[in-house]
């Protein structure tokens, strides 16, 4: 490793590990002739390091159920340098490259500059812990949160294969953002990606949740006027929130039972069979961990956090509400709908959005566990995340939203990368949306597909600002849904979209922030081989 940057083959200066019972986490002692072991009367890490390989596994065993393990490399930075992580699911308008800040936490994986050259450290996707790193003037520090829920796991006799840590060394000429992508490259050897671009149209923001079998079909039409005739690229209409009950929108209840109840939507494979004949592909929406039906007591939640009205939250660590999802899943599929955009997991098992999780430890509140607590709580959500996928089929393409990126790489094509953009308050689509597709953008087919989100054409939001949103990301090599109010739809706006459209058919390099360093918002990007500034200042006409 180039000297600039930390090597993790040197040997480690500290190891922690932490059990239920004690305060805080306990140094280990190495173990003597295997500076790759490390122990503390109730708890042991094992290094397995990867022949030829800059790979190197973590092994956890422990007496006691075990909470935490943390790494500490010693390591003199150059002066200058700053770091990028990624986020804990989606992101928040938060991601920049910043220089050290101690109680910073770059969750799954960091990479460093010194204004010249970029290393990079991640765990590798899939991983059984929640990992984050963190940098200071004197080292590096990678934090495993091992709890089921907000408890210690129970390991028993079980080793646990907490993460492989990856570290990917500088190139030479290599720009920061190829750096970033090549280490998420790295970090997921089975990624899967769809074949050809996604484009189309989802209901979310034009309708929020009032939506209607006859109100799918309107907005299908209106935006099929608008595609290219001259592509083999088929797109997407996705039926989001709204279609599963009859009382219309409501963020405290929008959970199941997913057997179509709303008479708004009479004939759920029928409006799938009738989106396929307007020439869309039909997709659809569900939060499989939330129901208002009646379901045996014990598969509910135990997180502190819950509704705070109607909906209760599923255990996906029970075998019982796994093999619901799966029955959910299937019939959504069976009634011939072909991409299935599942979302609030993240929250429906922890309590927390990303946003909130603000330390190491931060991922769920502590004093409760999942019905299972011999699994941590991320290899929970890979199993969920795995039987979602089982139950889907290899035919239908699954977005995740609110989901974790790390975890669900490689088991979901298409990954929500940030937070809601808005059709209403443009600051919010410039935080969730162009920030999050700068600092993420690197993911985009090294992990999955990254979707920033919608680009809502709203009457609420200044047209220049939403043209802008609409051109980055119709040429940025990303999915392009768009979210059309026809009150904002006027000629200009439809001779945009159809020029974005035309661009969005096109497979591209990832969109390529050119002003990172300086700004959180860039406005200067690289796409599909042209410099491009965009003015994301609202105040300006």
């Amino acid at each position: 490793m180039h000297r600039t940057f930390p090597d993790l083959a040197t040997p480690l200066m500290h190891v922690f590990l932490w059990t239920e019972g004690d305060p805080r986490p306990v140094i280990a002692r190495p173990e003597k002739g295997c500076g790759d072991c490390w122990h503390t009367d109730d708890a042991s890490l094992t290094i397995v390091r990867h022949e030829n390989s800059d790979r190197f596994s973590i092994d956890i065993t422990a007496t006691k159920p075990v909470r935490q393990a943390i790494l500490r490399w010693s390591h003199a930075w150059a002066p200058g340098t700053r770091m990028m992580g990624d986020a804990w699911e989606r992101s928040y308008g938060e991601l920049e490259w910043r220089g050290f800040t101690p109680h910073r936490t770059l969750p799954w994986y960091l990479v460093a500059n010194d204004g010249s050259s970029s290393a990079g450290y991640g765990v590798q996707t899939g991983a059984a812990s929640i990992a984050c790193w963190q940098a200071d003037g004197g080292g590096l520090t990678l934090s495993l949160d091992l709890r089921s829920g907000g408890a210690g796991v129970v390991l028993e006799s079980r080793v646990l294969r907490a993460a492989t840590v990856v570290q990917r060394p500088p190139v030479e000429g290599e720009s920061a953002f190829a750096a970033t992508r090549g280490l998420c490259a790295g970090l997921c050897p089975g990624q899967s990606t769809p074949p050809r671009p996604i484009v189309g149209h989802n209901d979310w923001y034009w309708l929020y949740g009032k939506n209607s079998e006859e109100l799918i079909l309107e907005a299908t039409r209106r935006f099929m006027s608008l595609y290219p005739k001259n592509t083999d690229v088929v797109p997407w209409s996705v039926i989001d929130d709204g279609w599963q009950t009859p009382a219309g929108h409501d963020l405290h209840v929008n959970g199941g039972p997913w057997i179509n109840r709303n008479p708004g939507f009479p004939d759920m494979p029928g409006l799938a069979c009738r989106i396929k004949e307007l020439g869309a592909r039909p997709g659809i929406w569900v939060r499989p961990l939330n129901t208002k039906g009646v379901v045996p007591a014990s598969w509910e939640s135990r997180k502190p956090r819950r509704p705070s009205k109607g909906g209760t939250c599923l255990d996906p660590s029970l075998p019982e509400v796994l093999d619901l999802v799966r029955r959910d899943i299937a019939r959504l599929r069976e009634w011939g709908f072909e991409m299935i955009k599942y979302d609030f997991t993240t929250f429906d098992v922890t309590g927390l959005w990303g946003v909130a999780i603000g330390h190491p430890m931060g991922f769920a509140p502590d004093g409760w566990t999942l019905a299972d607590n011999r699994k941590t709580t991320a290899e929970v959500l890979v199993n969920l995340y795995q039987n979602i996928r089982d139950a889907a089929g290899p035919d239908v393409l699954l977005i995740g939203c609110n989901t974790v990126g790390h975890l669900i790489a490689g088991l979901a094509e298409i990954q929500r990368i940030g937070d809601d953009t808005s059709a209403t308050d443009w600051d919010r689509t410039r935080r969730m949306g162009v920030n999050t597709l700068a600092f993420r953008a690197p993911q985009q087919g090294t992990l999955f597909a990254a979707d920033a989100d919608c680009v809502p054409v709203s009457p609420h939001v200044s047209p220049k600002l939403t043209r802008q949103w609409l051109d980055l990301v119709a040429r940025s090599g990303t999915p392009l849904f768009l979210s059309m109010d026809p009150a904002a739809c006027d000629a200009r706006m439809q001779d945009d979209i159809r020029r974005a459209l035309e661009a969005a058919v096109r497979t591209c390099a990832p969109a390529e922030p050119l002003d990172w360093f300086d700004s959180a918002i860039p406005s200067r990007w690289m796409l599909q081989g042209v410099e491009t500034r965009y003015d994301w200042n609202e105040w300006t006409d």
